[in-house]
This record gives structure tokens, C-alpha cells and sequence, in this order.
């Protein structure tokens, strides 16, 4: 593993010139954040309003916070950085990764969250399977948004200390204490607001990126052009995927690290489009707390397929800028072909991950660097802060009341709600050196999600769907697919970003698809052979948690009947699912 980079950096020159301009644009950009946390404060009068917005908000309002929530590093540092390194098949994870679950969580998983009336996903698993498996999914899940919220951090920390020459440490302390001041302030309605407004500064900054970028290099045949030679010329030995993968999405070996077209179209399909995929967006709390914030079951339902429409064309505004950065910025030319270009956003070497930063180093003048730069901190305070406010419900109902302070009043708990998000904040500041090791940060988040995401969404989706599932199958099932991931993550080639060899001959996404795909698989055939062997629950206490159990009536709103066509939740999800099928076939 590279060494991690230390906080204490010294006050550097900035990687790029911003003038007051640039510095007016950023200012008023904090200064509407903060804003938002203090009006937001007064529509807080218990913990619900604190940590689901009272369930109130449109569905148009939580369908952008839903988008912008995830629109975090994942999105912008590691999408661009995926661009800049394999080029086109990145986008399988927008249209093959993220549409199709999307939709699903919308049409077929929401009307049981929102139903139930549950505060997070963890405390629906607790009705279902009792004690175990809540305990193991409030705990994993808590860890892991620490986790994640470093990320963003740590990428917020060293953009600032690149563009502006402030410490690193002065930096993630600033960016920390302005997320910890709204969210603090005004609890989820805070961040949700914040997230709508961070959705629309986030285009605005990409959008000028994109068409400058791709006018530079003669539009996208250009592109197409200048990748084919540099791939052509590329020397020996250099880590450069032949144009054709770069340029196709299809059979996308570039991404799944699968020498062989059918394995990579089965990772790609099996591991990323519906293990993975299906059990980030389906069960991460972080986005399905943006529905459950919503005023009606059928806003709730809605929230995942509005955001949807926007996602689908997100890649066009940080992969294309990628692979623009791979062509045109010189150092990250030089990364491509094996060379070790000093610099970059930590200052100990440039990594792919600053594909997007020396990009608008190199094309953007003052005032557009400006709006990018805030673009750049909406992003990634968009991703903590969404981290940070699921954490913060997770902690405070389902670990803290439910197994150490019970029966206490309302108010106690929104206290123990802002002291955990203050907690959440200051440890963030430490786990954001963790990013650090890794020269594409997707590989360190698939990670994750494969550890996290993956066995959870076994268990959830065959204890929706299978009455025989019973609580300590759950618990089992759980556990295991969890620990069977981290396995296979460290017995596999560069695991964790080491440069030594593992046992088993896998490396990037191709190491976090299996993982994945192996928790799944561990997961569900544990859960049946346990289910078996041990009693299940009367079918009494099913409904609402198990569809066959659920009266068809419970998971609909008799309001949605009398809305036009368009406004309904499964002729949009149809819209949905045909446009995203076009734009595969397209590319």
C-alpha cells in the first residue's frame, strides 16, 4: 500500500491562479450553504423533521437531493478518473449499474420502506429478522458511511489545498466544519436543500468543462481520433487499453479487467448491474433516506425515477472530461504510459484521480475556474453531508436507543442525533487519509461497496420475497456474505492498492465485481440452508415486510389513479428504462 498522505502538509503555491473573481464566486457559494442550514433550523421542531424533513417534501425536491446525494466523489473525481484511465465503458456504471436499480427501488422496494413508516433501512431489517441481523447492518452500515464520508473529505481537503495552496489539514478542517454547521443546523432538510441547490452548481460547473474540453480536441470524432493515435503510439509496456475498448462499451474489458469478452460482459452484467448495483441503490440508506423524506408514498416512489432521468446523462459531464483530460493533459498522458508525473491534487504524485483538476488547470479562465472550483466543493459536501445525515439517524435510533439509553424523550435523542453527527465529522477527518493509497478511488469505493452492499441486498431481497426466511438466517446470512467479501478482496492482485501479488489473479473493478458477486452468492445459499434448519416467523408479523404477505392496496397511493399518465410512477419508470436501453445501443 503507498503511504498514506500526511495531514500536516505545508502551505503550498496553488496548482492554479484563481483571482478575486474566483474567490467572490466560491464566497457566495459558502454563503448560500450556510444560509440554507440556518433557515432550515426553524422547520425543526423534533427528530423527525430532523432526520426524515417531517416527510414532506415534493417529489421532484427529493428526487434531485437524491442524484446530488450520490453526485460525490464516486461521481466526479472517480468517474472522471475511470475516463481518463479505460475511456468509455465507464458509463456501464450510470446505464447498466445505476438506471435499472434505480427503477426497481422505485417501483417495487419504496412502497414497503415508506409503508412501514421505518426511519432507516436498518431498522426495517429488525422487523424482519429481529435483534441479529439489525445489529450486524446498523453496525456495518455506520462504519461504512464513516468510511465514505473520508472519502469525500479527503478528496474536498486536497482540491482545496491544490487550487488554493492552504494545508491539507487547514483544508479538511474548513470544508468539515461548514458541512457539520448545516447539517447541525437544520438536519436532513438542511442537506436536501443544500443538495438541490449543489445539484444545479455542480451542472453549471461541468457543463463549460465538457464543451470546451471536447472543442479542443475537434469535437468528440477528435476525441475519438487523438485516443486511437495514443493508443497506437504507446510504449511498451505501458498500462494504455487498446482504442477499440476505450472507444466501445461493449464487451467493456477495459473496466471488468477480464481478458475474456464473455467473462466481462457476465462481470459486468452479473457483478456490477445487479449485485452490486442492486445492492447500492436498493438498500443504501443514504439515498433511500431522500425518498422516506417525501410527502406520499407515490413521491416516495417517484424520488428514485425522477433521478433517474438526470443520471442517465450524468456521464457525459465527468467521464467525457476524463477521457479529454487522457489525451490533452500532459502529465496524465505521461501516467498513461507508465511514467510517475510528480505532483497532483496530494502533492506526492499525480494519480488518475486528478484526471478532472489539471483539466481545468489547463482550459478554463478565471471566473469559469472559479464556478468549477465550486462545483468541486458541492460535490464532495454533497456526498459527506448525505453520508453524515444517514449516519447520524442509523446511530441514534438504531444503535443508540435501541440497545444502550431506551425510553427517552424526543428531544434527547435529536440531541444525541447532533452529537453524532459532530462525531461523524471529526472522524471523517481521519479515515480521509484512507483514499489516499489509491491512484483511482473507484477501486477503494467498489471495495466498499461490495463489503457492505452486496451480502445486504441478499438478504433483503429473499427475506422480501421468501416467508420461509427466518431471523437467525438473516443474521447468518449476513455476516457471512460480508466476511466472505473481505476474503476475496484481500487474497486478490493489488488488493487495497498494494502492489504485491495475490493469490487469486484479479485487480480493480474485476476484484470488487467478484468480491461482490461472491458475497451474494455465500449469502443466499447460507440463508436457505439455515432458513431450513431454524423456525420461522408466524406469517402474523409479515405484512408490510414480505410481499405475500402485504396487501396489494398497502403498497399503492389511491391518489397517483387520478394524476395524468405522466406523472405516475410506472409510465415514467417505462421512460426511463427505454431512453437508457437507446443510449446503450447508441454507444
Amino acid at each position: 500500500m503507498n503511504a498514506l498522505v500526511p495531514l500536516a502538509l505545508p502551505a503550498a503555491e496553488p496548482l492554479i491562479d484563481a483571482n478575486w473573481l474566483d474567490y467572490t464566486l466560491v464566497a457566495i457559494y459558502f454563503a448560500f450553504v450556510l444560509g440554507i442550514g440556518v433557515m432550515a433550523r426553524r422547520s425543526v421542531s423534533d427528530s423527525i423533521d430532523f432526520f426524515l424533513s417531517g416527510r414532506s417534501l415534493p417529489a421532484w425536491v427529493t428526487g434531485l437531493a437524491f442524484i446530488s446525494a450520490n453526485l460525490g466523489a464516486v461521481e466526479i473525481m472517480g468517474m472522471s478518473a475511470n475516463g481518463a484511465e479505460i475511456g468509455l465503458p465507464t458509463v456501464h456504471y450510470f446505464w447498466v449499474g445505476a438506471i435499472p436499480a434505480m427503477l426497481f427501488l422505485g417501483v417495487v422496494m419504496m412502497p414497503f420502506y415508506y409503508g412501514s413508516k421505518v426511519r432507516s433501512v436498518p431498522e426495517f431489517m429488525f422487523r424482519r429478522f429481529g435483534t441479529g441481523a439489525h445489529l450486524v447492518n446498523a453496525i456495518s452500515f455506520a462504519f461504512a458511511q464513516l468510511l465514505i464520508a473520508g472519502v469525500n473529505l479527503y478528496l474536498l481537503g486536497s482540491i482545496v489545498h491544490a487550487l488554493l495552496g492552504w494545508p491539507l489539514w487547514v483544508a479538511l478542517i474548513v470544508a468539515a466544519a461548514i458541512v457539520l454547521s448545516y447539517i447541525t443546523l437544520g438536519g436532513l432538510s438542511a442537506a436536501i436543500y443544500n443538495e438541490v441547490l449543489q445539484f444545479f452548481v455542480i451542472v453549471a460547473s461541468l457543463l463549460p468543462l465538457t464543451l470546451i474540453g471536447l472543442h479542443r480536441v475537434g469535437g468528440y470524432g477528435g476525441l475519438k481520433d487523438k485516443i486511437e493515435a495514443f493508443a497506437s503510439s504507446a510504449p511498451a509496456g505501458a498500462k494504455v487499453a487498446p482504442a477499440a475498448q476505450q472507444l466501445e462499451s461493449w464487451p467493456g474489458q477495459a473496466l471488468s479487467g477480464f481478458d475474456s469478452p464473455f467473462w466481462s460482459v457476465v462481470g459486468i452484467v452479473f457483478g456490477l448491474g445487479f449485485v452490486l448495483s442492486f445492492g447500492y441503490w436498493t438498500t443504501n440508506f443514504v439515498e433511500v433516506q431522500r425518498a422516506m423524506a417525501s410527502k406520499s408514498i407515490s413521491a416516495a416512489r417517484k424520488t428514485p425515477i425522477i433521478g433517474a432521468f438526470p443520471k442517465m446523462f450524468v456521464p457525459f459531464l465527468v467521464i467525457f472530461p476524463g477521457m479529454v483530460a487522457g489525451v490533452l493533459v500532459k502529465e496524465i498522458m505521461d501516467l498513461k504510459n507508465g511514467g510517475s508525473p510528480p505532483g497532483g491534487a496530494s502533492g506526492e504524485g499525480v494519480k488518475y484521480n486528478d484526471a478532472l483538476l489539471l483539466l481545468m488547470r489547463d482550459i478554463l479562465p478565471n471566473g469559469l475556474l472559479g464556478l468549477a472550483i465550486a462545483g468541486l466543493l458541492a460535490a464532495f459536501m454533497a456526498g459527506m453531508a448525505a453520508n453524515i445525515s444517514a449516519f447520524n439517524t442509523v446511530f441514534s435510533y438504531d444503535l443508540w436507543q435501541r440497545y444502550i439509553r431506551k425510553d427517552h424523550s424526543d428531544d434527547y435523542y435529536l440531541r444525541i442525533g447532533r452529537l453524532a453527527t459532530v462525531a461523524a465529522t471529526l472522524i471523517a477527518i481521519f479515515t480521509a487519509t484512507l483514499a489516499s493509497s489509491f491512484s483511482n478511488i473507484m477501486d477503494y469505493l467498489q471495495t466498499l461497496f461490495g463489503f457492505f452492499n452486496a451480502p445486504l441486498f441478499a438478504t433483503f431481497i429473499l427475506g422480501m420475497f421468501w416467508k420461509r426466511m427466518t431471523p437467525t438466517a438473516g443474521w447468518v446470512g449476513l455476516a457471512s456474505g460480508t466476511l466472505s467479501a473481505v476474503l476475496v478482496a484481500f487474497l486478490s492482485e493489488d488488493a487495497f492498492g498494494s502492489a504485491s501479488q495475490g493469490v487469486i489473479p484479479l485487480s480493480g473493478q474485476g476484484a470488487s465485481f467478484v468480491a461482490a458477486s461472491t458475497a451474494f452468492v455465500v449469502d443466499i445459499v447460507l440463508s436457505i440452508v439455515v432458513s431450513m434448519a431454524t423456525q420461522p416467523k408466524p406469517a402474523s408479523e409479515l405484512k408490510g415486510l414480505v410481499y405475500s404477505e402485504t396487501p396489494k392496496e398497502d403498497l399503492v397511493d389511491p391518489e397517483e389513479a387520478s394524476l395524468p399518465w405522466y406523472q405516475r410512477t410506472i409510465p415514467l419508470a417505462g421512460i426511463a428504462l427505454v431512453m437508457v436501453l437507446v443510449l446503450n445501443f447508441a454507444f
